[in-house]
């Protein structure tokens, strides 16, 4: 291979030829593909920019320009995209879209500046992110203005869901993935904070209803309604969140509707004297032994270990 000392200005100019049509993919067109010939002349002006005099200071430009890409795409075509609310779900759906082809175009942009990764960003003098790091830490910081609303939204659809409306489960299911994903780098936490959202609200909820049911209802017929909520809440869990948090979930949900009131509900079902205790005791049952484990069709990776104790006390 023939070594060329490629001008700084020059070489800024050809990579930001590549950048231009990869940036066509967040402008939906996400089947635009390089040829082999077009990936070679984009590493290869990284590569001989980086190795030839000056090279440091030439690879700090381009390590720039790769970050000004990236924050330039977000700026200009995820963000506005994220600030319309057309419909329920919309939010949602634009963040999986975005976050899908944004990661498209960081792909082949990573190949064109991998080099950097491999010489010019463990020798740098001040510490920098590697270029999966800036990736995503780029997309976190331009985006975390709307975390409040995206957990607003997931919660509101899976309400829809407990109320009998059809919701698209495959939806939140991505979305869940985006959020782990975006979790990955950086210090904002999307799915941490979604989790802990969700399990309040699911606590709230069941503690109000627990009070509902023990004022309206028999004994039995709480029980029933206790187990047939726990068995809803289970499957939508195995649907669309990490195993984990499902279990958690449906810890809070016994916790609420059988631990907490258990001494007014025998106060309730002696009181009533009525029914018989076998089949009482046998929905009982029924109820604690119920787990999500296995059943959830998310995987736990990027996941850290919270306390369910420590999610009751919020």
């Amino acid at each position: 291979m023939t070594i060329k000392d490629i001008p700084l200005e020059e070489g800024l100019m050809i990579m930001e030829e590549g950048i231009g049509k990869a940036k066509k993919i967040m402008q939906g067109c996400p089947e635009t593909k390089f040829t082999f010939a077009e990936y070679q002349k984009y590493y290869e002006c990284v590569y001989f920019m980086s190795i030839c005099e000056n090279g440091n200071e030439k690879s700090k430009h381009l390590y720039d320009q790769f970050k000004r890409s990236l924050e330039e795409s977000i700026e200009t075509m995820v963000v506005p995209s994220l600030m319309c609310h057309d419909d329920e779900g919309y939010l949602l759906r634009q963040l999986v879209l975005m976050w899908s082809n944004y990661k498209s175009m960081a792909s082949w942009l990573y190949r064109f500046f991998h080099y950097l990764d491999r010489y010019f960003i463990p020798r740098a003098e001040k510490s920098l992110l590697s270029l999966n790091e800036l990736t995503v830490r780029c997309f976190q910081d331009l985006v975390s203005g709307i975390c409040s609303f995206l957990t607003v939204d997931f919660s509101s659809l899976i309400n829809r869901e407990r109320e009998g409306f059809q919701i698209d489960c495959d939806l939140l299911k991505n979305v869940v993935h985006t959020f782990v994903e975006l979790d990955k780098y950086g210090q904002t936490k999307y799915y941490e904070d979604f989790e802990q959202a969700m399990l309040v609200d699911i606590s709230a909820l069941y503690t109000r209803l627990a009070s509902e049911w023990l004022l309206h209802d028999s004994a039995p017929d709480y029980v029933q309604k206790a187990y047939w909520c726990l068995s809803q809440e289970k499957r939508r869990a195995s649907q669309y969140l990490h195993l984990r948090t499902a279990e958690m979930l449906l810890q809070i949900v016994k916790n609420r509707l059988l631990e907490q009131p258990a001494n007014k509900l025998l106060e309730k079902k002696e009181a009533e004297n009525s029914g018989i205790m076998t089949d009482y005791q046998e929905m009982l049952s029924k109820c604690d032994a119920m787990t999500i484990e296995g059943e959830s069709s998310v995987s736990a990776t990027c996941m850290g270990e919270i306390s369910f104790w420590d999610i009751l006390e919020l």
